[in-house]
């Protein structure tokens, strides 16, 4: 059987940014396959061209020049009204500070990716119940962000990140605002989204601890990656459910 073409391939990628008169580069050459149903974790030093890459990856900014095929698809030539449809369809999001509405519930919070696609209020509601049963927030789902606990919110918004079912997910920084318990919590929910669900993620982090969950992790150096180290003490046998969405693998 031919082996399966990685999920994420990107090659000789460029970056840089202006300012003023001056072209400072970002990112250099770069190189990068990431296999479906892996998690990498992305270090290095402030600066170093860590979540410029990720946004690459997730379609929220332009290279300079280099082929981006994410899913067998060349990004890199869509235009912003298609890649914001591949956007909603394929990627999902986990930030550092959650990025919750917080006038919204946490119902509310995860429904919002739901809203511009064609499913019914019911379809919604059976996605958005599932989510946060997945993330253990079932009792919580009419909560606001300010009755819940940094943990239990940065749950809301993995919920909120996998409610759409896609199949890339990143995260910048996901327990940086986090004491170490609750990190723990959110990193064995993600490894979960992996084994599990057979999810593909992307995650940035200063904290070496958060890294050793992932299968590998790659380094930046001003704008260069470096050493590939993996697997950590994640890469656990990956198998794969019914997220409720999707027909599980056989």
């Amino acid at each position: 059987m031919p082996e399966k073409a990685p999920i994420v391939e990107i090659r000789n990628l460029f970056k840089s940014y202006q300012r003023g008169s001056q072209t400072i580069p970002v990112l250099q050459d770069i190189d990068l396959d990431i296999a479906e149903g892996e998690f990498l974790a992305l270090m290095g030093p402030s600066g170093s061209g860590k979540t410029t890459l990720l946004n690459l990856i997730a379609g929220i900014d332009r290279a300079d020049s280099g082929i981006m095929r994410i899913g067998g698809i060349d990004i890199t030539p869509l235009s912003e009204t298609d890649l914001a449809k591949w956007r909603a369809a394929n990627v999902g999001f986990i930030f550092q500070f959650y990025n919750l509405i917080p006038v919204l519930t946490a119902y509310e919070n995860v429904e919002l990716p739901l809203l511009l696609t064609g499913l019914s209020k019911k379809e919604r509601r059976e996605h958005v119940e599932t989510a946060l049963r997945l993330v253990n927030l079932g009792d919580r789902m009419e909560h606001y962000p300010t009755q819940l606990s940094g943990g239990q919110q940065q749950r809301v918004a993995i919920a909120r990140a996998v409610v759409p079912d896609p199949s890339i997910i990143v995260a910048d920084e996901p327990t940086g605002d986090l004491d170490r318990v609750s990190a723990f919590e959110i990193l064995d929910l993600m490894e979960k989204l992996v084994h599990e669900f057979g999810k593909t993620i992307i995650m940035v982090t200063h904290d070496p601890r958060a890294a050793q969950e992932a299968h590998v992790v790659r380094n930046l150096e001003k704008g260069v990656l470096t050493e590939e180290r993996g697997p950590g003490s994640g890469g656990k046998g990956q198998g794969r459910e019914d997220f409720g969405f999707r027909t599980p693998a056989p």
